[in-house]
Order: structure tokens, then C-alpha cells, then sequence
């Protein structure tokens, strides 16, 4: 089968058949850009959309494989979701369901069980964080049981409401006090999504074009290191900067390694686990189960 994730603003596909992870492909749509101010998905935002899924079609084996496609928080909070979903669907043959938050959750947080455990990295109870372009998940992981807390920011949104220095600043304290008006054990801290994997991925010298998730999976990524890279970001200009995070995100990645910092700093730790896995797996996962 091929799992599709339609984020707030990348789309990720992946094969499965059940045992192995097959091709997989993602391409950066921007689906929730202007979301903040018009309150829909915008024209250009589908084109890309369609262009991503027609792209991923010569990449991927659409023709002997079912397809299960899911959308979070920007189709969530568009009003005119219900028609982006049809126009995608005359124009590519997908149809994408529209998930709510506490489904993404679990969904991403049962990826990140089943990577932890192929890593022989199995802590009892953990904190996870899935930082999207549109939302932001936090999942209390304790043995089988799991609660989770979605925050109405990600990177695109708080991007998008934050243009200047002192607006971002501000929007990463309100952020960092939805954290802490909350109740998070003190365990392990588990990162997902693009900001945390890129982060590690340029701590181990890849690039977007040589990102390999096997070397991701299972980093630990200290909170000095954050703020390091945050640093040599900032000083590139944003052509050396989209060679490391990718043509789309360079204006959006410093905005995210704040959004990374904030949580270390609200919940109280140095170190956490990167896992590369998220919703994408979780929607396979969830098919053969």
C-alpha cells in the first residue's frame, strides 16, 4: 500500500506491505500558506498539491497499490476544505480524509512506538513532540496508555502571524506557556517531524539531498546543539540555508528551531531521542492492522 500524510506544509508518501518500508518520497506544498489570513487553502497551495501527487505517481507504484491518504490541521482549519479535497481528487484520483487531532496523535505516536522498539530504545513513558506546519502535538506516552495535547501553532502558522523579531519572540512565549500550563512527567523527550530530523540531519553532515532517515532515527539531540545550528542558519544566506533544510522551508526553519528550543526549555530537559518516523508510517502501520 502507499500511505500518503497531506501536511500543513509538506506531503509525504511511503510504501508498505506490511513487514518492509518501500520508496518513499515527500515534497514541500505549503499547503496552510496564507491559511492565517484568509482562513483557506489557496489556489496556488493546491497546484502544488496536485504537482506533488502527479510527481510522486512517476516515483511510486500507484497502479498495483491501495492508497490511504489522510490531511491534518490546515485542511482542519480551512473553510473550504471540502472542495480542495474534491479538486484534488478529479484531478489525481486521491482522496484524502481529513483526520482530527487526537487520530494524528495516536496514529504518529504508534510509528514512533514501532521505530523506538526496532531501535532497541524502549523506555518505559516518554514525552513526544510533533512540531507540523499548522499544529503542534504533544503525546504522553505511559505503557499502553496515551494522552495527548494539540496546540493550534505550528512553523507556517506561527511564521506567518510573526513577522518580525520581536513578534516571533513573543509568539514562542505564549507558546512556551501553553506548554507549561500543562502537566508533563519528567521522563524521556521523543522529537518528530521535519524541524528536529533536520536538525540532526545537519549535525551529521547531510544536506536535504543526502538525508537519510536510518542515520536520524534514534539521534540524540541536545538542546546546546539546537542552539548552535539555529546560529550557523541565521548566518547563511537563504540559498546555503535551502541546501540544508529544503527549497520552501528556509524562511520557516528558524521560526521552527525556536518552536524545538521552547519545548526542551517548558518541559525540562537537555537531550531527547529524534525518530524520522511520524504520521506517514502510522497511517501504514495502521492499514495492516
Amino acid at each position: 500500500m502507499i500511505a500518503i500524510d497531506l501536511g500543513s506544509n509538506t506531503i509525504r508518501f511511503i510504501e508498505f506491505d506490511g513487514q518492509l518500508w518501500g520508496r518513499s518520497f515527500e515534497k514541500i506544498v505549503k499547503t496552510a500558506e496564507s491559511l492565517h489570513d484568509t482562513k483557506q487553502i489557496g489556489e496556488k497551495a493546491l497546484g502544488r498539491i496536485i504537482s506533488a501527487i502527479n510527481e510522486a505517481k512517476t516515483k511510486l507504484d500507484f497502479a498495483s497499490n491501495d492508497v490511504r491518504g489522510y490531511a491534518t490541521a490546515a485542511m482542519r482549519m480551512a473553510t473550504n476544505s471540502d472542495s480542495i479535497i474534491e479538486a484534488i481528487a478529479a484531478e489525481t484520483g486521491v482522496r484524502f480524509t481529513i483526520i482530527d487531532a487526537e487520530k494524528e496523535a495516536n496514529l504518529s505516536l504508534n510509528a514512533v512506538r514501532y521505530r523506538l522498539k526496532k531501535l532497541d530504545i524502549e523506555p518505559s513513558s516518554f514525552v513526544m513532540a510533533d512540531i507540523g506546519g499548522g499544529s503542534t502535538e504533544l503525546i504522553v506516552s505511559e505503557g499502553e496508555t496515551s494522552r495527548s495535547i494539540s496546540l493550534n501553532i505550528g512553523i507556517v502558522t506561527l511564521s506567518e502571524r510573526s513577522n518580525t523579531p520581536q513578534k516571533l519572540s513573543d509568539s514562542i512565549e505564549s507558546f512556551k506557556e501553553q506548554i507549561c500550563s500543562q502537566s508533563f512527567p519528567h521522563t524521556s523527550l521523543v522529537l518528530t517531524a521535519g524541524t528536529p530530523t533536520t536538525i540532526a540531519a545537519y549535525l551529521n553532515g547531510m544536506d536535504y539531498e543526502t538525508y537519510d532517515p536510518e542515520k536520524v532515527n534514534g539521534f540524540r539531540l541536545h538542546l546546546e546543539d539546537c542552539y548552535r545550528v539555529r546560529n550557523e542558519l541565521l548566518n547563511m544566506d537563504e540559498t546555503m540555508r535551502a541546501r540544508y533544510v529544503g527549497v520552501g522551508r528556509e524562511s520557516l526553519i528558524i521560526a521552527g528551531i525556536m518552536m524545538v528550543t521552547a519545548i526542551y526549555e517548558a518541559l525540562g530537559y537537555e537531550e531527547a531521542i529524534i525518530i524520522d518516523d511520524g504520521l506517514r508510517e502510522g497511517i501504514a502501520l495502521e492499514y495492516f492492522r
